[in-house]
């Protein structure tokens, strides 16, 4: 297959293109910058700039590009950048297929179990409404702007991931060193559930997506297996041979430190099953935390 790529610079794109290209396809790196390699091509999608041209001859468009949820402090500005990140590289790429006329088959288009809000205990599935707050009001405006692709007769699938771990990046990344000083401990209550998934698995669940013509719509890209804070924290310590506070940080302390993030990103709780890929038959191979801990940290 020809395979368009955009935020490929990123921990799952860099991933993901790295697997497909041993898996004999060929991908196009949609980049920021003028392109530099053969396989580059330049967009700007704060300004609307995509050429449909760099579609031609593609089977499909893996759609990753967008701003870092937790890399900032909320402020209004930001929060403005998480979704405009979001809203508007979707919205060009999906105009673009839409004006083609034999555009790429399958637009795998990045999403999140954001779009679930406070699941609390409750485990949820596809088949679940949109919950409410920021994240899920920027997920459910992100999804939307694949319309057009999707009303061109584009199969379209909404990833809806959840936290990927790798040591590389991403939240992961982030705690490590507190944890490698023996000072990880839960947050808040800890018994808010946390929906994730390794990144050998993640690309995995990518390639099995590309290759089904029967699945459209969203997908929770989640593993099977969500767990607590409480958990996760335990794991985590135990997989580096290290202790963790048995004191929970505070809930005031993280709002001080991470603003409206801590309580739509750490502090509630999502239980989310990839109901979908485990009907197709898809089989994780790091379904359980402690394997995809391991694997994580020997990348």
């Amino acid at each position: 297959m020809t395979i368009v790529v955009t935020g490929s610079s990123g921990l799952l794109g860099s991933a993901l293109i790295r697997a497909l290209t041993a898996d004999g396809h060929q991908v196009r790196r949609l980049v920021r910058h003028p392109p530099a390699a053969p396989d580059e091509a330049f967009w700007n999608p704060d300004e609307g700039i995509l050429d449909p041209a760099v579609f031609e001859g593609a089977d499909a468009v893996v759609h990753l590009a967008g701003a870092g949820i937790g890399d900032k402090r909320w402020t209004e500005s930001y929060k403005r950048t998480v979704l405009e990140s979001r809203t508007k590289g979707t919205s060009a790429v999906a105009a673009a297929l839409s004006g083609m006329g034999a555009p790429p088959r399958v637009l795998l288009s990045s999403s999140a179990v954001g779009f679930y809000g406070d699941t609390g205990d409750r485990a949820v599935d596809e088949k679940d409404r949109q919950g409410e707050g920021f994240l899920a009001d920027v997920v459910g405006q992100w999804e939307g702007a694949t319309a057009r692709a999707e009303e061109a007769g584009v199969r379209v699938v909404r990833l809806r991931s959840g936290v990927v771990l790798s040591r590389r990046g991403g939240a992961l990344a982030k705690v490590l060193p507190i944890f490698r000083m023996g000072l990880g401990a839960p947050l808040g209550t800890g018994r808010q559930y946390f929906s994730w998934i390794s990144l050998h698995d993640w690309v995995d669940a990518v390639r099995f997506l590309l290759q089904k013509d029967e699945i459209s719509g969203p997908v929770n890209v989640t593993s099977p297996e969500p767990v607590t804070n409480a958990e996760y924290t335990k794991a985590l310590g135990e997989a580096l041979n290290r202790t963790t506070l048995p004191i929970p940080t505070p809930a005031f302390a993280l709002r001080l430190a991470l603003g409206g993030f801590a309580d739509e990103g750490v502090l509630i709780g999502q239980r989310v099953i990839p109901r979908v890929l485990l009907d197709h038959g898809h089989r994780f191979n790091e379904p359980d935390l402690p394997t995809a801990l391991k694997s994580a940290l020997n990348e």
